[in-house]
């Protein structure tokens, strides 16, 4: 397994990856389909490279100067509920966008299941703050340190 700043590093790279993706597919699929309303592919590449590559930075940033991850088990249900909570309501707006742009019926289902995706994603980043703030050293702490 590879070593937490390896991991966050690693992690935050995909997410830019898939974002400058998405982003080009939300310009060649509406271009190609002469499409020109409002669809939520618009807005999948910032949740990516918002939530997916800056987020992840951060939390590199945090692991050096706090050792989040030796919260060991917060830390790993942090990392892995945060990450399946943004792949579900990512995957969700694509195929909800892509059927905008397509003229296909949405299903309900879809909104739903992206709902979960935005819960999942909140509980993943309680779980961030809660793994966080047991790192934080306390005023008491920083007096005698």
């Amino acid at each position: 397994m590879l070593p937490v700043v390896k991991r966050l590093f690693h992690t935050a790279h995909i997410y830019m990856i898939v974002g400058v993706i998405s982003g080009l597919y939300y310009r060649e699929i509406t271009k190609l389909n002469d499409f020109t309303g409002d669809t939520q592919l618009g807005v999948v590449h910032t949740h990516l490279l918002a939530l997916g590559m800056l987020f992840f930075l951060g939390v590199l940033a945090l692991e050096k100067l706090f050792t989040l991850s030796a919260e060991k088990k917060l830390f790993d249900w942090f990392f892995w509920v945060y990450n399946a909570g943004l792949a579900l309501t990512v995957l969700m707006m694509t195929i909800h966008g892509t059927q905008t742009v397509l003229g296909a019926k949405t299903s309900a289902a879809i909104s739903g299941i992206a709902g979960l995706g935005h819960i999942v994603l909140t509980v993943g980043l309680i779980l961030f703050f809660v793994t966080l703030g047991k790192r934080i050293p306390s005023a008491k702490e920083t007096e005698q340190g």
